[in-house]
């Protein structure tokens, strides 16, 4: 069915009224929001039209656009008949008045949400829809397949929560799924959710949280199926203005919707009976929500870092104290040097989260217990949360020791290569005294192992440099498009330890052309700060020449055994 757009200065329901009703109700409507995405649009639409469950209606619910999206969505409403196209009369600025305006119109009883830049799988709603007619419950929901649009890698969204088939008797019987808060990934009775008048509230970001927090919890049962019913599209390196919500996370507005989100949370879950759901809800929040912003918070500012805690420190203190036990000390750490206020600690310590990086330093009190940080810490709750004696600095099996390198002198040397002065801190004492044999090692193709000595300048901390030389990093005969971050080996009584290289988090990018003795074709070389947590020393490499144009095409098309073969051919016959 297609309707035309409601004008921009009067109420939408006239029109759609007067729009020709379809004789047959339709199984399942699809909502697709959208917002200024004229380009994208058109792909999401289309994997509606190939659902392999085709007694669907499309409702394009636009939040007046001001680009192009009016004519494309006319378009591929004139195309389908299942299409319907509705304009809302003002922006809303977010998400939750598209959904809802559609809600009021979808002739279905069960009811699904796409996103305009995103995309479902070609049998999601024949999946979803099946689990409902095979077992009546109030909502089906899957996997979101998460695909990174600079590397095109998949992954599945909490796959651990998805990962067999079965039906949910109410959210306390696995609190787990408090973590899947995604609207799209499910499919909705239109009954469950009229029933209890559920809708997305208006006028906030992260109205999934909310939305999804209610579902749960009003749901008697629910079933899961273990397919792809969403697929995700993330742009991590997007432009600040084209961002989605979630990866705006450097605007404090975005720190106070998340935490206004989560109060309101609180407040349905004391006022429904839900109350005992609280400390996994806080774990939740601890462990998904704030860690997003905890990997940031070395990019950040005083100034920013002072208002961020002004945001969430109020409400840290609200939080069950079981949910704070249950998160790994280094995000203890992180969490309790916020609350206190200490804004370069932070810094220090948010570095290399999730990668066992160790602290620069710790003190032991008089009991023997280790304190993060130079000073013994002060208080009942700074001695809990600081405590690192559970980290085991000095009796870790060597390779999984925790120690932390950090570049801390950066210089471009002849040619493509690098001047790097190194600093190890090894504050568990792992480390033989005297001096270390290490090296750094980088495999754009072929390894290149560069060793270097690392000179003890005190107790726990060694200082070296090393000469990297981009010209002997050579990629492989086809070339080699991508990024790779050195890492620092150490050795002691025949047992390795590798980790990260930390580089300065703000340095000038190094660009090069790089030829190679082994006959690859040339590369652009850049060295990089990673620009994002943790902050590695990041070299990328990009074909240019023969290999960009010829090589790497053809091998692309040729099966992985013929690979070498053929790309030897043609760089001779090239000669």
């Amino acid at each position: 069915m297609t309707t035309p757009e409601a004008a921009p200065d009067t109420p939408y329901a006239p029109h759609l009224a007067d729009a020709p009703v379809a004789p047959d109700t339709p199984d399942v409507t699809v909502t697709v929001i959208v917002y200024n995405d004229a380009e994208r649009l058109p792909r999401a639409v289309a994997s509606l039209r190939r659902q392999t469950h085709a007694d669907i209606e499309i409702i394009i619910s636009d939040d007046h656009s001001t680009d192009a999206t009016p004519e494309v969505a006319r378009r591929l409403a004139a195309e389908d008949p299942r299409i319907l196209y509705l304009r809302l009369p003002e922006n809303s600025g977010g998400c939750s008045a598209p959904r809802n305006r559609a809600l009021e119109i979808a002739r279905a009883p069960y009811l699904m949400f796409l996103d305009s830049d995103d995309e479902l799988p070609a049998d999601a709603v024949e999946l979803l829809l099946a689990a409902h007619r095979e077992r009546e419950v109030d909502f089906t929901m899957g996997a979101v397949q998460r695909v990174r649009i600079d590397t095109g890698r998949r992954s599945t969204w909490m796959p651990h929560l998805v990962d067999r088939r079965r039906t949910v008797e109410g959210i306390e019987a696995d609190p787990r799924l408090l973590f899947e808060h995604l609207s799209t990934s499910k499919m909705y009775a239109r009954a469950f959710l009229d029933r209890h008048g559920l809708r997305f509230p208006e006028g906030i970001h992260y109205e999934d949280q909310l939305f999804t927090a209610q579902a749960y919890c009003l749901a008697k049962e629910f079933t899961i199926i273990p397919e792809p019913v969403y697929r995700w599209y993330i742009e991590p390196y997007a432009a600040s203005g084209s961002r989605s919500i979630s990866n705006q996370r450097h605007r404090l507005g975005n720190v106070a919707d998340r935490v206004r989100v989560q109060r309101l949370i609180d407040a349905f879950l004391a006022e429904s009976g839900h109350e005992s759901l609280r400390e996994d809800k806080d774990y939740k929040f601890l462990k998904h929500d704030f860690r997003m912003y905890a990997g940031d918070l070395p990019y950040r500012d005083d100034a920013w870092l002072e208002s961020f805690a002004q945001i969430v420190n109020p409400y840290l203190a609200t939080l069950a104290p079981g949910a704070y036990a249950r998160l790994p000390r280094a995000e203890r750490v992180v969490l309790q040097l916020v609350r206190e206020g200490r804004t370069e600690q932070v810094r220090v310590a948010a570095r290399g989260l999730g990668h066992g990086v160790a602290p620069r330093t710790v003190t032991a009190d008089a009991q023997g217990r280790t304190y993060w940080g130079d000073t013994v810490a002060q208080g009942p709750r700074s001695r809990r949360e600081l405590d690192v004696t559970d980290l085991e600095l000095d009796t870790r099996p060597f390779p999984g020791a925790l120690l932390r390198h950090e570049i801390v002198e950066l210089a471009p040397g002849p040619g493509a290569s690098l001047d790097l002065a190194v600093r190890t801190y090894d504050p568990g004492l792992r480390l033989a005294v005297g001096p270390q044999r290490a090296c750094l090692l980088l495999t754009p193709g072929r390894r290149l192992t560069v060793p270097f000595r690392l000179l003890p300048v005190r107790p726990g901390v060694f200082e070296g440099h090393v000469h990297l030389d981009l010209v002997a990093a050579a990629p492989p005969l086809q070339g080699f498009a991508g990024v790779r971050h050195p890492l620092l080996r150490l050795e002691q009584n025949g047992l390795p330890h590798t980790s990260l290289l930390l580089a300065p988090l703000d340095f000038p990018a190094l660009t090069a052309r790089v030829g190679y003795r082994s006959g690859t074709s040339p590369h652009q070389v850049t060295v990089e700060p990673e620009g994002r947590n943790p902050g590695r020393l990041q070299v990328r490499w990009v074909p240019v020449g023969t290999t960009a144009r010829l090589v790497r095409p053809l091998v692309q098309k040729v099966a992985p055994p013929k690979v070498r073969r053929a790309a030897r051919l043609v760089r001779s016959a090239l000669r």
